[in-house]
């Protein structure tokens, strides 16, 4: 059986600038070798957002957990919160600004999993 506690999971500024903890990929944690999505937490502080990028070969999937902010797909945008899921298609840029006054969290599940060498910034 595997459980992995939030509170112990290690977090770093990524590229987007989140702060994110990997819970579940398969470059992390054996039992997920053949499984193809990575799941990883995130945080985007108050008055923050993440910069523009985008994946070339997956798809995201973004479960609110806390706070609320404004997603940005494409040319379009709209208020989230606690309970929405968000699709993000391949190629898409994409950020999330937190307009709140607490911390946005969420979940970004990524199928095929993440890869660094998938992601890119976008002017």
């Amino acid at each position: 059986m595997l459980i992995f506690d939030i509170s112990e999971c290690p977090r770093s500024r990524v590229m987007d600038r989140s702060l994110l903890c990997e819970l579940l990929h398969s470059r992390t944690v054996p039992e997920m070798v053949g499984i193809p999505l990575s799941i990883a937490h995130a945080i985007v502080p108050p008055g923050q957002s993440t910069l523009p990028h985008r994946l070339n070969t997956a798809t995201e999937l973004y479960y609110i957990l806390t706070g609320s902010g404004r997603m940005h797909i494409g040319t379009e945008s709209a208020v989230v919160h606690p309970g929405q899921i968000i699709l993000i298609p391949q190629k898409e840029t994409q950020y999330l600004e937190n307009c709140g006054t607490t911390d946005l969290s969420f979940l970004c599940i990524v199928v095929p999993a993440w890869r660094a060498d998938d992601e890119e910034l976008v002017d």
